[in-house]
């Protein structure tokens, strides 16, 4: 009912401030309309964890077939179709129908455990769509933003996006795809964690007490709040040039990125497009990749590898790109490990350990941001005392998350020591 009522609410926003259909609405023309297959496809291979394997092989065929259908019917009356939005209604229908199923045909556990499935699918869907509202909210009902002060803040950490920007031109265009690739596809990496986590839920017909899409989905839910609160389009838009369709030389404050580092100034918010989405602090890609690398540490070798490789190629990407300040990235780490602290301590039942490390992680997120709003001249002026301190804030975090969340984990049992065989008299 909550996710409804947020949804809801959403949806009003979206035809109040920007004159547009919200979340609700486009969803719900995705079932006939040329939706982007991504996120259907994503959600549906979640719901798919709940199935076995012949009747996800059947699933499987039938979201192929639907769409097929579909692709041949916009072909035959020349539809006019997005581009990238070829196909995409077979997932949904596929899991409309499991959900129509878990009604009509199921009884008991295994109908509650197909509706977790389908659930847990059109939750990933709807927070994708959740995700873009919030961004087009942000760019309507905030037409100044605050890169200043950031810029400004960032000098204490010695201004990690214009050395990252240089570094990634001089690379050349093998480094700039990849970590292109690594950025874009960050939810794809996140799907293949999560169905690794829950690759058993059809063998022991029950979920794990916790895996990252809860994760994931609880940081998309509150990040684009902060992005109400504190309003940045980042370093390649308010110092750059901006992006294809979005931001540009006339509305940055000066076109300096990434060659040479903004002076520093008395910092004041600016005026801003109303079209690039305000959705630099936190950083939640970086949130996103933390939360990734928090997940992939059970797993085995290869994943722990894909999991630090994707957080470092994302922490590149965003400084890299000029999507973000240095201490977005500071800021989306705390971010990330409050929120999987407090969805742990949800789960395990709140104890003093739980309490006081959640509040610890809102107190420093909290006072980060109160310095890059109010002492950012300061962080400047003293970039070898205020530089250290932001690194040892986020460290705190980092080591309080790790020494607390260890000290949950069930207590091997000690291993029986071995008997020791007794002398046996030789045969004579």
């Amino acid at each position: 009912m909550v996710t409804l009522g947020f949804l809801i609410t959403l949806e009003i926003a979206a035809r109040r401030y920007a004159g547009v259909p919200g979340p609700i609405t486009n969803q719900v023309r995705e079932v006939i309309f040329a939706p982007k297959p991504g996120p259907l496809y994503g959600g549906m291979a979640l719901m798919m964890v709940v199935l076995t394997w012949r009747q996800r092989f059947i699933a499987a065929g039938a979201a192929i077939g639907i769409d097929i259908v579909f692709v041949l019917v916009r072909w035959a009356i020349d539809a006019d179709v997005p581009e990238g939005h070829f196909f995409g209604n077979g997932a949904l229908w596929v899991m409309l129908g499991c959900a129509f199923i878990a009604v009509t045909r199921r009884t008991g556990p295994e109908r509650v455990l197909l509706l977790k499935g389908v659930g847990l699918g059109l939750l990933l869907v709807a927070g994708r769509k959740t995700g873009d509202t919030w961004l087009l909210l942000t760019s309507k009902t905030r037409p100044a933003v605050l890169d200043p002060y950031l810029a400004t803040a960032d000098h204490a950490l010695g201004n990690p996006s214009w050395l990252a920007g240089r570094i990634l031109k001089a690379s050349g265009p093998i480094s700039t795809h990849l970590l292109d690739v690594v950025y874009a596809q960050l939810a794809i990496a996140a799907i293949a964690v999560a169905l690794y986590q829950l690759r058993n839920v059809a063998a022991e017909r029950r979920f794990p007490r916790h895996h990252l899409v809860r994760t994931f989905l609880v940081i998309g839910l509150l990040g684009p709040g902060i992005y109400m609160i504190f309003p940045v389009v980042g370093p390649i838009f308010a110092y750059g040039p901006g992006t294809s369709g979005t931001g540009g030389v006339q509305w940055a404050v000066a076109n300096l990125w990434p060659h040479t580092p903004p002076p520093v100034l008395t910092p004041h918010p600016v005026p801003y497009d109303a079209l690039t989405p305000r959705n630099c602090m936190p950083s939640l890609h970086t949130a996103w990749a933390t939360a990734i690398f928090i997940h992939t540490r059970k797993g085995p070798r290869l994943l722990r590898f894909a999991g630090a490789f994707w957080l470092v190629a994302t922490l590149s990407a965003t400084l890299g790109f000029g999507y973000h300040y240095g201490v977005d990235l500071v800021a989306g780490v705390v971010f990330s490990l409050t929120i999987e602290a407090a969805l742990r301590s949800i789960e395990r039942g709140w104890d003093r350990s739980g309490i006081q490390l959640v509040t610890y992680g809102v107190t420093v997120f909290a006072a980060l941001l109160a310095s890059y709003r109010y002492l950012p001249m300061e962080m400047a002026r003293h970039p070898w005392v205020f530089g250290p301190l932001l690194i040892l804030a986020m460290t705190s975090v980092i080591y309080g998350y790790v020494r607390t969340t260890k000290r949950w984990e069930p207590q091997a049992a000690k291993a029986a020591p071995a008997l020791r065989r007794e002398p046996q008299p030789e045969p004579v």
